[in-house]
């Protein structure tokens, strides 16, 4: 078997490197002889060696190929002030950052308030309280008038034995999400987060962006993970590392790499996220109008009239002027006869009568215009139109009636006789819902079922009926807040930030110690993947086989 034609390449290599990914054939033949030009700092290397796993056995021993690779011009200083690599171009890195203004906010304040602010146990115990307060606005109903409470937490029956309506009132526990205790607890907990970040997380990632070369085998043994390969290259190591998305740098016969750096800036994220929930909580609660009116079908409003302001930041929109007409207001049922769905046709109008906007809407399917939001939340019974002895048609109010369970009842009068008598009779009417009334004589006897639009005429102590209409009234609520875009993309940036802190920040340091290669790593998470990474890594780094051996391997194959 014939000798192998050796393989010359040229390295220049100067005195810091940063490696760039190149494919690394895993088997070629060596022989090696270099000669050194310390001025130039250049290796003129001639290349035909046979190379193995460090940790496997020689493959494809009479297979050759060729492998080159390429250093740049050098990589940047250690130092934090000089340059920086990014994208594998050396760029400087500026000498002086501008910071924002509540960063500089934060390092006016004194050292013991920092450390006080951004105190774990405090920040736990603040959202301990902020979830308390919560859950009490929830429990107490919001918003009513102070009767209601007088009636409610009366203070001859204290609710556990204090609680009454003057701690409501006091506190401010009847508008909650406003009070200036909600509001203080959510300043002071986006207080001990910006501090947290600034005294905590930012230092972490400053020291995580640092290349932090070691230049002692021992303080590399001393990593989570260390391995020693004989006969290696810690360029090869290099190259294999950024094939695996590492950021590799290289100073002389030192290796640094790192991984995973977006995941030290993660907690700074969630932080940033949280402080934006706070933020449109706090103009939700502060800024926002809320109103609700129930209008019978055929009449209008105008929705500056509806809405109330919630806080001290709540400033009305043009949108405030514009005039909703209930065209028609319509109810599904299930078969069972109960009400499954009621729905509203809308018109809005702006100041001058022109139509802006029409929409069905119905539960679960509002209307939004300028900011505004009309919810259907409610119906009710406004009035019955009927025909009495073919004369009419009249419209009968129709008033709801107390009965014990949740279904609702309405009922009306139709006057008989001398309607100024002291004793008036007449027949009364009972509905459910919009489907069908029932009619009682002058004795309150049962009369008859009719469906409103049936035209079917029914005679009561010698008055002819006919059930023309049943008009009915939509429950709207009305709203504008201005946090909800604020919320959502808190909670957006929340979850993104959350799924990304679980990315581990790996590191990775290698010196070439003679013919061997030291190895040693660690990282934040993944401790128990981590080494079984690194192992398979570290199979494919070649083991670089003199040319002795290599002659004596020949003739043992020869």
């Amino acid at each position: 078997m014939g000798t192998p034609k050796p393989t010359t390449l040229k390295i220049s290599r100067p005195h810091s490197s940063l490696l760039k990914p190149h494919l690394l054939q895993s088997n070629f033949k060596v022989h090696t002889h270099f000669h050194c030009l310390h001025y130039k700092r250049t290796l003129s290397l001639t290349i035909a060696c046979e190379l193995k796993t460090s940790k496997g056995n020689v493959k494809n021993k009479n297979k050759l190929s060729s492998s080159k690779i390429v250093l740049p011009e050098g990589a940047p200083s250690l130092s934090e002030n000089d340059k920086v690599a990014q994208n594998g171009q050396t760029t400087a890195k500026p000498r002086g950052t501008t910071d924002g203004p509540v960063l500089v906010f934060v390092k006016k304040l004194p050292r013991k308030v920092l450390s006080v602010l951004s105190n774990l146990p405090l920040a736990i115990g603040e959202m301990f309280a902020i979830a308390g307060l919560m859950a009490l606005g929830t429990a107490i109903d919001q918003g009513e008038a102070p009767e209601f409470y007088f009636q409610k937490y009366p203070e001859d029956n204290p609710v556990l034995g204090f609680f009454t309506w003057k701690w409501i009132l006091t506190l401010g526990f009847d508008h909650m999400f406003s009070s200036p205790l909600f509001l203080g607890m959510l300043v002071l907990l986006g207080a001990s987060l910006i501090a947290c970040t600034y005294t905590t997380q930012i230092p972490l990632v400053k020291v995580a962006r640092r290349w932090a070369f070691l230049h002692s085998a021992d303080a590399i043994r001393k990593q989570e993970f260390s391995e020693s390969l004989p006969n290696a290259s810690v360029q090869d190591l290099g190259v294999i590392l950024m094939g695996a998305g590492y950021e590799v740098f290289l100073k002389g016969p030192s290796l640094y790499a790192f991984k995973g750096l977006a995941g030290r800036f993660a907690p700074i994220g969630v932080h940033l996220a949280m402080l934006l929930i706070m933020a449109g909580g706090t103009l939700s609660a502060t800024g926002s109008f809320r109103g609700s009116v129930t209008v019978p079908q055929g009449l209008n409003f105008v929705i500056g009239d509806v809405l109330g302001p919630n806080g001290f930041l709540s400033t009305p929109t043009e949108a405030f002027n514009t005039e909703v007409h209930v065209n028609r207001f319509s109810m599904d049922y299930y078969d069972s006869g109960e009400v499954s769905q009621f729905h509203t046709d809308l018109s809005l109008h702006d100041i001058d009568g022109k139509e802006v906007m029409r929409k069905t809407i119905s539960v679960n399917d509002p209307l939004r215009y300028g900011g505004i939001t009309i919810y259907q939340t409610d119906w009710s019974f406004s009035a019955l139109q009927i025909l009495k002895n073919d004369e009419g048609p009249f419209n009968l109010a129709m008033a709801p009636l107390k009965i014990n369970g949740d279904k609702k009842l309405y009922g009306t009068f139709l006057p008989i006789g001398d309607s100024d008598s002291s004793n008036v009779k007449g027949i009364s009417m009972l509905a459910r819902d919009l489907q069908s009334i029932v009619l009682y004589d002058q004795q309150g006897k049962f009369a008859g079922v009719r469906r409103p639009n049936s035209k079917l005429p029914i005679e009561i102590d010698g008055t002819r009926i006919v059930i023309v209409d049943a008009i009915g009234s939509s429950g709207l609520n009305l709203k504008t807040d201005p946090g909800v875009p604020i919320v959502y993309a808190g909670f957006g940036a929340l979850m993104l930030t959350t799924c990304i802190s679980y990315l581990s920040h790996s590191q990775i340091w290698a010196l070439q110690d003679g013919t061997a290669v030291v190895v040693g790593g660690k990282t934040n998470r993944a401790k128990v993947e981590f080494p079984d990474e690194m192992n398979r890594l570290l199979d494919r780094v070649p083991e670089i086989v003199d040319s002795s051996t290599l002659k004596q391997s020949n003739m043992i194959n020869g």
